[in-house]
């Protein structure tokens, strides 16, 4: 399986990301020029070879109207998403890109709206870093299309320590937005002072990262080193690697039981609470049992550390005296989510993908939603969108 791990060691930004993954490419130069061709207002990409620590890598120059981010004599407007929006639409790149820059933008408005409450269109984003930020992640974006891994890992998060100046004042470091970006993903802070991670970088890998822990078995193809601003005494770089893996596989616990003196709701119940409880699935069959009963097999797949706790979950909520074990291994396809922007609101999308199939389906919860809305059958709406798609 052709993938790409990301090391985080020094965290993640969006001009370290798009470096790195620059040099993943075969020809780096014809891709500068296609960035430098997506027509967005006064953006000019540039790439600059540099030497750190004895280590040659990139660094991605973005400038805007001739300056890049960090000039002060920049005016400081502010604009919001409907204007993103706006300025992604009318840029020349493939639809899936556009999908993609538009699910990161939405992932950084839900944060910012989250930490500064507001609602999501009354978000503004700072007007420099907008269009820095659009470079970025529009970079990010089209040179993953061009590599098309079949599945994106990443270490953990480095985030850094301390504080941060911004326009809101001096902020603990993660940021706000940027430790609600990563909820869910395993980060560390350490001794370096100052943020390693901002929410452009951290955006990108919640999109994009299908999951977060240490490096498989990898067979490395190429290696990418994308350099921060910043220079400390450990390199500040974020290492791209790209290689082939073995297809994905676990190993899993699956409890089963049976019962034939619970009634229906009785298992019902039972069900709805193991997968509260974080079953990974629960299921029933339907048994003949001893004395001409009618029966049920209940079972429940659980991590393979987790047997025990689930056993006790099922003695406490069914009937059964006795539970038994297997250990399994399962074929995984790599799993990954983002969000589609249509007339109804955001739908997410699941997708899947490995061992030769890449499958993709709108989410169930969403299209519920927006039918009984609509006063339109399942159906009705799965076909609306996925007739625009």
């Amino acid at each position: 399986m052709k993938t790409l791990y990301l090391d985080c060691g020094m965290g993640a930004a969006g001009d370290m990301l798009a470096a790195a993954l620059l040099e993943l490419l075969p020809d780096p130069e014809r891709m500068l020029e296609t960035l430098n061709g997506l027509g967005l207002p006064g953006v000019e990409f540039r790439r600059e070879k540099v030497l750190r620590n004895g280590i040659s890598g990139s660094r991605m120059r973005v400038r805007i109207n001739g300056a890049e981010e960090d000039d002060r004599t920049l005016s400081q407007e502010h604009t919001g998403l409907e204007r993103i929006e706006g300025i992604v639409a009318s840029c020349a790149m493939p639809p899936r890109v556009r999908e993609d820059v538009l699910s990161v933008f939405h992932l950084l408005a839900g944060a910012e709206s989250k930490v500064h409450g507001c609602a999501i269109p009354d978000v503004h984003f700072h007007e420099i870093g907008t269009m820095d930020a659009i470079a970025d992640i529009a970079a990010v974006c089209m040179i993953l299309r061009e590599l098309a891994p079949e599945r994106i890992l990443s270490s953990g998060v480095h985030v850094g320590c301390g504080h941060v100046r911004c326009e809101h004042g001096v902020l603990p470091v993660p940021a706000p937005a940027t430790a609600e970006l990563l909820k869910g993903v395993p980060i560390y802070g350490g001794r370096i002072e100052g943020e390693l991670c901002t929410p452009t970088g951290a955006a990108l890998l919640k999109h994009f990262v299908t999951r977060f822990g240490d490096m498989p078995p990898l067979e490395i193809d190429r290696i990418g080193y994308g350099m921060g601003k910043k220079e400390f005494e450990q390199l500040n770089c974020l290492r791209a690697l790209l290689g082939r893996s073995a297809e994905e596989t676990d190993r899993v616990s699956v409890l089963s039981c049976n019962v034939d003196d619970m009634s229906a709701e009785e298992i019902g119940f039972a069900t709805e609470r193991l997968l509260a409880a974080g079953a990974r699935d629960v299921y029933t069959l339907p048994l003949g049992m001893k004395k001409n009963r009618p029966g049920a097999m209940i079972c429940v797949i659980c991590g393979e550390t987790e047997s025990e706790r689930f056993a006790s979950e099922l003695f406490r909520y069914t009937s059964t005296i006795g539970i038994r074990k297997e250990t399994v291994e399962r074929y995984l396809l790599s799993r990954s989510e983002d969000v589609r922007d249509t007339k109804y609101g955001p739908v997410r999308i699941k997708r899947a993908q490995g061992y030769g199939a890449d499958r993709e389906k709108l989410e169930y919860e969403d299209l519920a939603r927006i039918a009984r809305e609509q006063g339109k059958s399942l159906a009705q709406i799965r076909r609306e969108l996925e007739a625009k798609a």
